[in-house]
C-alpha cells in the first residue's frame, strides 16, 4: 500500500499514513519518522527526543583509562607478551569490560571505504530509506530514531544493520542482501561491507583467544564457540543536533551480545559508565573498541563484566561509527565454561540460547543495565518465553 507523509504540527515530525485512505487517519496508526535533514535544523527539537535529566547526567571530561592492546602479539608466538596482554585484558572486563586493539590486521584502507558507502546509504531520500526499513522483530534494515520501536526517549541517529553468517564462505551473502533491499545500484557497497565483515570475523576470533587465556581456559575454546555464529553489522549515523543537551544519540545501555568490535570516527562521544560517573572512550583512528557483551558475561559466569555506555551527539558536527556485533549461532545454549564454576561456586545465570536472548530484546524489551535480569524474570513469568 503507498505511503505519503504529512507534518505532525505538534511534534515537527512525520508521520506516514495510507494514501488511499479517505477518513482522518488515527493518531495510533501513525508512525514517527526521523527526516534527519528536517530535524537537524531545529532549535527545538520533538518532544520525543527528550531524555530525563537522570539519563543526560554531564560527563567529568575524564577519558577511561582502558588499555591499548597490541594484538600482533597473537601471531608473534612470544607467550610472554601474550600473558601480559591477557593479564590487562582481565583487568579490564573485570572492571568495565572495555579495551582497544591496535595492529588489529584490518586494513585502513577497508575501513575508510567502509564509512563512504555508509554516506551513500544515509544520504539516500528518506522514502528511500524508508523502503529498506527494518521489519518488527528483525534487526536487518534500516531504521530512523527506532522511532518503529518507541515512541519516547527516542535516540538522535539512524542505522542500518544486516546480518553476517560465519560459515557462508560465498562472497554474495550480504552483496545479495543490499541488492535486493536498496537496488543493483548498491552491489559495491554489499561487496564492501562482505569484505569489512569477513575481516571483523576473523579479528573477532583471535580477541576470543585472548579473552580464553584471561579467563583460564582452554585457548581454542571460544574460538570454537563462535566460529558458526551470526552477527551483526551496524553502520551509526548521528546527525548534528542543536540542541544536543537534551537528547542522545544512544541511550544508556548494556549491549545484549557476546562482543561489540567498534571503529568510530574522530568526532566523540562514546561514555562509559565506570567507577560511578560517565568517562569518554578516546577516538583512536588506527584502533577498534572492544567491549564485552550480555551475553559472554553469562559465558564468563559474570566474571567479566557487560558494562553501561552511551552516545553522545555533537552540536556542529555529524558523528558516525562501524559496529559489529559478535553473536553465537542462534541455537548454542549459552553457559560458562567448567573451569569457571569452582567448588561451591554459584551459576550467576541459567541457561539459555542466542536466540531466545535476541528475540527478547527485538520484542520486548528496550536493552539497558538490566536486561539479563528482566530477561530471566520474564523468563519464568512468561508462558512466551518459555522455550528458553
Amino acid at each position: 500500500m503507498q505511503m505519503a507523509p504529512i507534518m505532525n504540527s505538534n511534534t515537527s515530525t512525520l508521520v506516514l499514513y495510507p494514501a488511499s485512505q479517505t477518513e482522518e487517519p488515527k493518531e495510533e496508526n501513525m508512525v514517527s519518522i526521523f527526516d534527519s535533514n528536517l530535524l537537524k535544523k531545529q532549535l527545538n527539537i520533538p518532544k520525543e527526543f527528550i531524555w530525563p535529566s537522570m539519563d543526560l547526567v554531564n560527563t567529568t571530561q575524564e577519558e577511561l583509562k582502558e588499555p591499548l592492546i597490541d594484538l600482533s602479539i597473537m601471531k608473534s608466538g612470544d607467550e610472554e607478551a601474550i600473558s601480559s596482554a591477557a593479564e590487562l585484558v582481565r583487568k579490564a572486563c573485570f572492571k568495565h569490560g572495555f579495551f582497544q586493539v591496535i595492529n588489529h590486521g584490518v586494513d585502513q584502507d577497508l575501513i575508510h571505504d567502509a564509512y563512504c558507502e555508509m554516506d551513500s546509504i544515509f544520504k539516500l531520500p528518506i522514502n528511500k530509506k524508508l523502503s529498506a526499513k527494518r521489519e518488527h522483530g528483525r534487526v536487518s534494515g534500516y531504521s530512523g530514531a527506532h522511532a518503529d520501536r518507541y515512541s519516547t526517549k527516542l535516540p538522535w541517529k539512524e542505522t542500518f544493520s544486516f546480518l553476517y553468517n560465519h560459515q557462508n564462505n560465498s562472497n554474495s551473502q550480504i552483496v545479495n542482501y543490499f541488492q535486493s533491499i536498496l537496488g543493483e545500484d548498491f552491489q559495491h557497497t554489499g561487496l564492501v561491507y562482505e569484505k569489512y565483515c569477513k575481516a571483523m570475523k576473523e579479528l573477532s576470533l583471535v580477541i576470543m583467544e585472548l579473552l580464553a587465556i584471561s579467563l583460564g581456559v582452554d585457548r581454542l575454546y571460544y574460538r570454537r564457540y563462535f566460529e558458526d555464529g551470526e552477527s551483526i553489522m551496524r553502520c551509526n549515523y548521528y546527525p548534528p543536533c542543536k540542541n544536543s543537551s537534551v537528547t542522545l544519540g544512544t541511550g544508556p545501555h548494556s549491549d545484549p551480545t557476546s562482543l561489540t568490535i567498534l571503529h568510530q570516527d574522530q568526532v566523540g562521544g562514546l561514555e562509559v559508565f565506570a567507577d560511578n560517573k560517565w568517562v569518554a572512550v578516546r577516538p583512536r583512528h588506527e584502533a577498534l573498541v572492544i567491549n564485552i557483551g550480555d551475553t559472554f558475561m553469562a559465558l564468563s559466569n559474570g566474571r567479566f563484566k557487560s558494562c553501561l555506555h552511551r552516545a553522545l551527539v555533537n552540536k556542529y558536527r555529524e558523528r558516525r561509527s562501524l559496529v559489529f556485533f559478535v553473536c553465537p549461532r542462534e541455537d548454542k545454549v549459552v553457559k560458562p565454561h567448567e573451569n569457571l564454576l569452582r567448588k561451591n561456586e554459584e551459576r550467576k545465570y541459567p541457561d539459555f540460547t542466542w536466540s531466545t536472548l535476541l528475540e527478547f530484546t527485538q520484542n520486548h524489551y528496550r536493552a539497558d543495565v538490566a536486561t539479563l535480569q528482566n530477561f530471566f524474570h520474564s523468563h519464568h513469568s512468561s508462558p512466551n518465553l518459555s522455550n528458553i
